[in-house]
C-alpha cells in the first residue's frame, strides 16, 4: 500500500527496558541493525500494525509489553535512490511511520526471532537509548532522532518510576 506521495504506511517499535536500554536488532543475512518496523496492511491501524510486526520479527506478544506512547502524526524518510524500484507503480519513495514506544516486561526467553519462516533478525542486544541514532543507517536517522526525541520524556519517566537514573541526550 503506496499513498499518493509515494510514501508506504509504516509502524516503527522502540522496545524500552525499565533501566533505559533499547532493544536493537540485526537485519538477517546484513550487517545493518535497527528498531523493528514494518508496514502496515490496508485494514489495520497503526496499532494492529505494531502488534502484528512486533510479535512477527520478535515473537512478543501484547501480554509482553505496555504501550507507553507513539508518536503524533506521520514521521518520513525517503529512500536512497539505489533501493527505489523504478519498475513498480505506484513507486515506494520511502517510509510514513507511527512509532510506538513499548515497556518490556516479559523474559527475555519470551524473545524468538524465529516465528516466521523467513525472519527479519538473527540476533539482538539491549543497548543504550540514544545508541541507535550513531549507528542506523543514515537515511533513517532524521527519523529516528525526531522519535526518539518525542519519546525520551516517557522513557525518562519509566526510568524515574523505576529509580534507575536519568536518560541524558
Amino acid at each position: 500500500m503506496i499513498d499518493p506521495d509515494g510514501y508506504r504506511p509504516n509502524v516503527g517499535i522502540i522496545l524500552v527496558r525499565d533501566d533505559g536500554s533499547v532493544f536493537w536488532a540485526r537485519r538477517a543475512y546484513r550487517d545493518g541493525w535497527q528498531f523493528p518496523q514494518g508496514g502496515m496492511n490496508s485494514d489495520e491501524t497503526p496499532l494492529e500494525a505494531m502488534y502484528r510486526e512486533l510479535e512477527e520479527e520478535t515473537g512478543l506478544r501484547p501480554e509482553h509489553v505496555q504501550v507507553l506512547g507513539a508518536t503524533p502524526g506521520w514521521l518520513r524518510y525517503r529512500l536512497p535512490r539505489k533501493y527505489l524500484r523504478q519498475n513498480e507503480k505506484p513507486m515506494c519513495i520511502g517510509q510514513k511511520q507511527v512509532w510506538f514506544l513499548l515497556r518490556f516486561i516479559g523474559e527475555e526467553a519470551h524473545v524468538r526471532l524465529d516465528v516466521t519462516d523467513s525472519p527479519e533478525f538473527d540476533l539482538w542486544r539491549w543497548v543504550d537509548f540514544w545508541y541507535p541514532l550513531a549507528h542506523v543507517v543514515p537515511f533513517k536517522r532524521e527519523v529516528y532522532e525526531r522519535a526518539l526525541r518525542h519519546l525520551a520524556p516517557l522513557a525518562e519517566a519509566l526510568r524515574a518510576s523505576t529509580n534507575l537514573g536519568a536518560i541524558s541526550g
